[in-house]
């Protein structure tokens, strides 16, 4: 006991000096300088993969990420987010889809398609945005819903409208919207986010006729800012697949040849890189991701293509 009270003294003298406290001298002990050292080498390798996830372009990180649970299959009957009967929906349907308004102008960062890794459909298309852009009616018509889905499509709303469509906006920071507000095509109806499963702002978009998600590029020419024609005939055969369109007054032989992968629904096995291509644009143009391609390809991050390289698509 003698000895500890000694101790603890020189502890307590060892905190205060004459005239007042000083402070402690802390010698840093061989483990803790070995921490410290590893704790700064994982600091360097975080750097090293940020610096890496910037090389990649926004496309990739989406196109990477699971599907959103689809909300036309899941729920349904506590929401009645899905009321039409396989037995009603017609084989085909001419859809008038003028009085459009396109939903934001940003550029498309993921298509509509199947994701092999994940097994399921990406049933619509991402646009780009930055948070809280303004998200527009596309059509006019009448909210049907505004819910949450934190698994998928985080806020969303969707719109019922009088040509039969529904259209579908997801990951948004939230809507400006009421189940049963009448809109018109163009107005504000929320504001886009990351809600939900997103790796960045985003507005996800969908186009459906009575349950069946259309690949809304069949609709919409995107890059253009508008429609590929003043209807749009629904088919159960082809509704999954895209359209694009030569401008008025050219032939296809010609629009090919001056957008020669611009084809997104080819049924191409191989692409020849020309002057002026990325692997991002050529990807896009057969409903890829940068990714996808690179895999197909067995190419690396740093791999650069050249003009005359063959690429395979399958």
């Amino acid at each position: 006991m003698i000895i500890l009270k000694k101790i603890a003294a020189l502890c307590i003298l060892s905190t205060f000096a004459i005239g007042g406290i000083t402070a402690q001298t802390i010698t840093s002990k061989s483990p803790h300088s070995d921490a410290h050292k590893q704790l700064l080498a994982n600091q360097a390798k975080s750097k090293d993969q940020i610096r890496l996830v910037e090389k990649n372009t926004f496309i990739d990180l989406i196109d990477d990420l699971e599907p959103e649970p689809d909300i036309y299959t899941e729920g349904w009957n506590s929401k009645a987010v899905n009321p039409f009967k396989e037995s009603e929906v017609p084989d085909t349907k001419v859809i008038d889809v003028t009085g459009y308004f396109m939903p934001v102008p940003g550029q498309v960062t993921s298509n509509y398609g199947y994701r092999r890794r994940f097994g399921r459909m990406h049933k619509g298309i991402d646009l780009a945005i930055r948070s809280n852009d303004t998200i527009y009616a596309a059509f006019d018509g009448k909210c049907r819903l505004t819910a949450y889905e934190r698994k998928g499509y985080g806020n969303y709303i969707i719109l019922r409208h009088p040509n039969g469509l529904e259209t579908v906006y997801g990951h948004l920071n939230k809507a400006l919207v009421k189940p049963d507000q009448v809109v018109r095509a163009g107005d504000p109806i929320g504001l886009g986010g990351s809600t939900g499963r997103s790796t960045g702002p985003h507005l996800h978009f969908e186009t459906r006729f009575m349950g069946y998600a259309i690949n809304p590029s069949a609709i919409f020419d995107f890059a253009n800012q508008t429609t590929h024609t003043d209807t749009y005939t629904f088919d159960k055969k082809t509704y999954t697949k895209a359209r694009n369109f030569a401008p008025a007054g050219t032939t296809l032989a010609k629009a090919e040849k001056e957008n020669p992968y611009r084809a997104a629904a080819s049924q191409k096995d191989t692409y020849t890189v020309r002057k002026g291509d990325t692997l991002s644009s050529i990807a896009k143009s057969y409903g890829l991701s940068a990714t996808t391609l690179r895999k197909i390809n067995e190419m690396s991050n740093s791999d650069v293509i050249k003009v005359g390289q063959v690429l395979r698509l399958k």
